[in-house]
């Protein structure tokens, strides 16, 4: 046990994580030269498609050192926000971490909030200052910011570059001399966290796990303590490129277990694993719950794949434990479920994973948060609003409190002005501007979560020419004046576009929303009108002009009377096709609306 370490790998989004993970495996020759590739450990299409990591990624590397064989098992992690529930469960199964910071951008948001994250589990943390061959790069600046940030000597960070491989043995070295062996009892009974789960097809659930206490043994009979279930380890084994089968996994080492499970729901992350035969009375506490932050409604095109995209959820879950899902049903959609993601970018990924991995072609609607609505009937009872239609009457309702956000922007001392134009557009309040250096700034604001939804972090982007870095955390839920905007196409409500606005907005976005859905609802053979509306109040109305079919083209002369006759007759038919036609709505307008400053 003394020879194990376990670590993961930190930093902000494009600092270099997956290319230092890279150099790690071909220094402790764990991938030959023909299985090498760039972001080996991202798996997925998707992850290499967009250059961003998704999943935590565990491998198991072996490095000789001063005559000793070592066993180190590494942990590479997403550094999106939306993905900081990955992070935390990573770090669960570590005793230390590499903290990589960008020698050219220093130290951005996501940096302090998973250093916090870590430092909170009390990780060892090995700082390393990437991509110092850079001709941007600014080395001397950020390892002054580094040392400010984690009270360390500036000799203990390590320089290095992914790219070129400096640096690379240091790093090997720093984690096999700071970072802590593993604590436990090997002949206490077995104690096992399960960090991270994924379905396959063939095998049923593969469980990844780090033993705390005991050893798991293959054949060896086996309890999950959350879910009372009791299987076969029919294998056991640990996490190379590919799985290495083992007879048993001792206390500290990280691996992987097959049972034969094919139900999703009998694994959940965070769960203890224990021996059925002897359990343990200690139980490893686990995860903390997941708060989703957005909300939005996933249904299938064709409702008849209903209980085929809830398995397909179901897997996905085991996969991505922060997605949260329940069943529901629309008026206009049918039947489907209410999903909580993490943040916007967390939306996209699980439906382009749906549609790949499941081949599930899905609908969804307008995200929106969760909010809590008092009634005058009952002022301390909390009605729970996550979808728009949940909302009680205008005039029985006492208050609606929206949830708030403290958000942490750093950037360049030019773009503070368009940044705090940006905020104060969105609602929000700053609280603190703190000059890092001459050239970097911390702002500090809170927010409604609502108006950070949507477009937030693109407009973000784009006035600070992508050198701001955003971070935030939930402060709880405040007061706030709220109205229902409802969208009536032809006269009838569609749910699925109902948005929760501000009094202040809900006539600008009313209004935006009419002539967005105006250029995409395809015209009819008669008048659509599209109108936004706060209770019986029409706020704003476009229409969808009529195709007009010449019904007159056959008349060639003859009396007037004979073509008039013709228009009545069309006119009535397009007032019996008002009453019974149907507008499809394209997919495109449920996702436009979201995009409205564009």
């Amino acid at each position: 046990m003394k020879h194990i370490r376990n670590f993961c790998i930190i930093a902000h989004i494009d600092h270099g994580k997956s290319t230092l993970a890279d150099r790690l495996l071909d220094e402790t020759a764990t991938v030959t030269k023909r299985e090498a590739q760039a972001q080996l450990l991202d798996s997925m299409d998707l992850e290499r498609e967009r250059g961003i990591t998704i999943k935590s990624h565990a491998i198991q590397m072996e490095y000789t050192y001063e005559g000793q064989e070592y066993i180190l098992n590494l942990i590479d992690t997403p550094g999106h926000v939306d993905f900081s529930y990955e992070v935390s469960r990573s770090i669960a199964a570590c005793e230390g971490a590499l903290l990589v910071v960008d020698a050219a951008q220093s130290i951005q948001a996501q940096t302090i909030s998973n250093l916090y994250l870590a430092l909170e589990n009390d990780l060892e943390i090995i700082p390393v200052l990437n991509k110092v061959d850079l001709p941007s790069a600014n080395p001397e600046e950020v390892t002054d910011d580094i040392v400010d940030l984690l009270g360390c000597d500036a000799d203990e960070v390590i320089p290095a570059s992914a790219k070129t491989g400096i640096g690379i043995t240091e790093i090997l070295e720093a984690v096999i001399q700071r970072i802590p062996a593993p604590k436990g009892k090997e002949d206490a009974p077995l104690r096992a966290l399960i960090f991270d789960s994924v379905y396959n097809p063939f095998r049923g659930v593969e469980t990844y796990f780090r033993v705390m206490d005991g050893v798991i043994k293959k054949g060896q009979k086996i309890q999950f303590v959350a879910t009372k279930g009791k299987y076969s380890a029919d294998e056991v084994g640990t996490l190379k490129l590919e799985q290495v089968v083992k007879k048993e996994i001792k206390t500290g080492d990280v691996g992987y277990l097959i049972t034969g499970i094919k139900d999703a729901r009998e694994v959940k992350v965070g769960d203890t694993i224990t021996d059925a035969n002897n359990p343990t009375q200690e139980i490893i506490g686990g995860f903390e719950d997941v708060k989703p932050m957005v909300f939005a409604g996933i249904y299938p095109v064709d409702t008849e794949d209903y209980e085929d995209l809830r398995s397909s959820m179901e897997k996905l879950q085991l996969n991505d434990a922060s997605l949260v899902f329940e069943p529901e049903s629309s008026a206009a959609l049918g039947f489907g479920f209410r999903c909580g993601f993490l943040g916007m970018l967390h939306l996209e990924i699980i439906q382009e994973r749906l549609e790949r991995e499941f081949d599930m072609t899905v609908i969804t609607t307008v995200p929106n948060v969760s909010y809590h609505a008092f009634t005058n009937k009952n002022p301390d009872e909390i009605i729970l609003v996550n979808n728009p239609t949940d909302l009680p009457d205008p005039s029985s309702m006492n208050r609606v409190e929206e949830p708030f956000i403290k958000a942490t922007i750093i950037t360049k001392s030019d773009f503070v002005g368009n940044i705090m134009s940006l905020c104060i557009e969105k609602r929000g309040e700053i609280l603190n501007q703190t000059y890092l250096t001459t050239e970097r700034v911390e702002l500090t604001f809170d927010m409604p979560l609502a108006e950070i939804v949507f477009d937030f972090y693109d407009r973000l982007k784009t006035v600070s020419k992508g050198y701001a870095s955003f971070d935030y955390s939930p402060i709880g839920l405040r007061a706030s004046k709220l109205v229902k905007v409802d969208v009536l196409l032809n006269g009838s409500e569609v749910d699925a576009l109902s948005a929760l606005l501000h009094q202040d907005n809900a006539f600008s976005i009313g209004k935006k929303m009419c002539e967005k859905l105006k250029e995409l609802i395809p015209r009819q053979q008669f008048d659509i009108p599209i109108q936004a509306a706060i209770g019986a109040k029409i706020i704003a109305r476009e229409t969808v002009k009529a195709l007009r079919k010449d019904v007159t083209a056959k008349c060639y002369g003859g009396d007037i009377s004979r073509k008039r006759k013709l228009l009545e007759k069309q006119k009535k038919g397009k007032k019996r096709m008002r009453q019974v036609g149907n507008v499809e709505i394209p997919q495109e307008a449920f996702m436009a609306v979201l995009k409205l400053n564009d």
